[in-house]
């Protein structure tokens, strides 16, 4: 045994140096690889049947199929370089968004797997029917109408006041479980017998997609809301000191959620078990897709408040808060909570290019205070949600809840809520 092995190494009498090599390239590779596994594993960024752990596996095959045919050195090489390949491009681009020299990890696959999205003509991006969830591997049930919850009946609807809340991922609460999400609970305090809290959060959406869910999909399976709650601003914070602002965040923001939330037809989380063939397929899509990645975003250069962001934010307000008026809806807007112990490297971070983690809460207060001055302005509802109200538990990052964070918030808004949409329900 001993023998034969020496001699699939290249170590016995006549020696074969080429294989002796290519066995321990393979065991650097292996090395490598294994030591990145492990620290992800241990920090609790690696997660069984994820699109990472898949890329690890694609790794490991291609490692241990080099050394299986170390007698054929050819073949090795091919092997080996298509594993060096893989490892160079994942890695890499882990490594420069790692130190900031990306807003993302572009080539590296993601440990989860998120709500599945498609393409929209108005929106860019909405969620598909019956996905599954974040990084916490529980099921998020995505409705008919690509809304986070359980199905509605409209019989069901017509006799309750049904609230509306809209907002981004914060909203959609994407590391909390099925049932714990701050929507339900919200509907669980305010009484599940007389209201019904819809959930149309959606990864990514700022006031502008808020315009258009508000004006063309606010109803509920064809119930029109009474109320519309807005929970905003981490999402538009992101667009912040952007150079040439466009006014509905068009050619930066809304584009970008293309990518961001793998809603072509080519790419997303297949491809990105390789990083080779994301790469080819990012190329395809430069080649040939109508919709093109968004040309890299250039800063303005400012920091703190940001008074181009500050007209189209407010504006975006005004304009939600008009189309409900028109149509009897209650209007009530909440500022975004962040984590005021938030890490340095939070993953996170670079959603927002020119906002420093140390700024967060500074200009999250900043856009909170437009949020509330012109709720006043506009006879709307403001709700106050001291940032004290939540604690660093809280938190899973910057700004989503854990399964406590979601429970202390909506026990913290449901009074006010409860006030300002109690009422008969309009008639349908």
């Amino acid at each position: 045994m001993k023998s034969l092995f020496l001699d699939h190494l290249g170590l016995s009498h006549p020696r074969h140096f080429e294989r002796t090599i290519a066995f321990l390239i393979a065991c650097l590779l292996a090395i490598v690889v294994g030591a990145v596994a492990l620290r992800l594993a241990i920090k609790g960024e690696f997660h069984f049947d994820s699109p990472r752990f898949w890329y690890f596996s694609y790794l490991a095959a291609l490692l241990v199929l080099a050394i299986v045919f170390t007698r054929r050195p050819k073949v090795t090489m091919v092997l080996l370089s298509l594993a060096a390949v893989e490892i160079g491009l994942g890695f890499g681009t882990a490594l420069l968004y790692k130190l900031r020299l990306s807003s993302s990890e572009t080539l590296f696959a993601r440990d989860y797997v998120r709500p599945h999205y498609d393409w929209h003509p108005l929106l860019q991006v909405r969620q598909v029917p019956s996905a599954v969830a974040r990084s916490t591997r529980e099921v998020a049930y995505v409705n008919s109408e690509r809304r986070r919850g359980r199905e509605r009946d409209p019989r069901e609807l017509k006799n309750k006041t049904v609230i509306a809340v809209i907002g981004g991922s914060t909203t959609l609460d994407i590391l909390v479980h099925e049932g714990e999400t701050w929507a339900e609970r919200l509907e669980h305090l305010l009484g599940p017998d007389r209201f019904a809290v819809i959930n149309h959060g959606v990864s990514g959406y700022t006031t502008s997609e808020h315009v258009i869910q508000t004006a063309f999909y606010q109803d509920s399976f064809g119930v029109p809301a009474n109320c519309a709650v807005y929970y905003i601003g981490w999402n538009d914070l992101r667009n912040a000191h952007v150079r040439d602002l466009d006014p509905a965040y068009a050619r930066n923001h809304l584009v970008g959620q293309i990518d961001a939330l793998d809603a072509r037809r080519i790419g997303g989380p297949t491809l990105s078990i390789s990083p080779l063939l994301s790469f080819l397929g990012k190329l395809a899509i430069l080649a040939f897709d109508t919709v093109r990645a968004p040309a890299p975003v250039q800063g303005g250069g400012g920091t703190g408040p940001d008074p181009a962001l500050e007209k189209i934010y407010a504006r975006n307000i005004s304009t939600i808060s008009a189309i409900n008026r028109g149509r009897g809806i209650r209007t009530v807007w909440i500022g975004q909570l962040t984590n005021q112990a938030s890490p340095e490297d939070d993953p996170m971070a670079g959603w927002l290019p020119f906002v420093r983690n140390a700024e967060i809460p500074v200009m999250m207060a900043w856009l909170n205070g437009i949020t509330r001055r012109e709720a006043e302005r506009l006879g709307d509802t403001y709700i106050e949600v001291p940032a004290d109200t939540l604690q660093p538990a809280d938190f899973g990052d910057v700004g989503h809840f854990l399964a406590s964070g979601s429970r202390k918030f909506a026990e913290r808004i449901a009074p006010e809520v409860g006030r300002a949409c109690s009422g008969p329900p309009a008639a349908r």
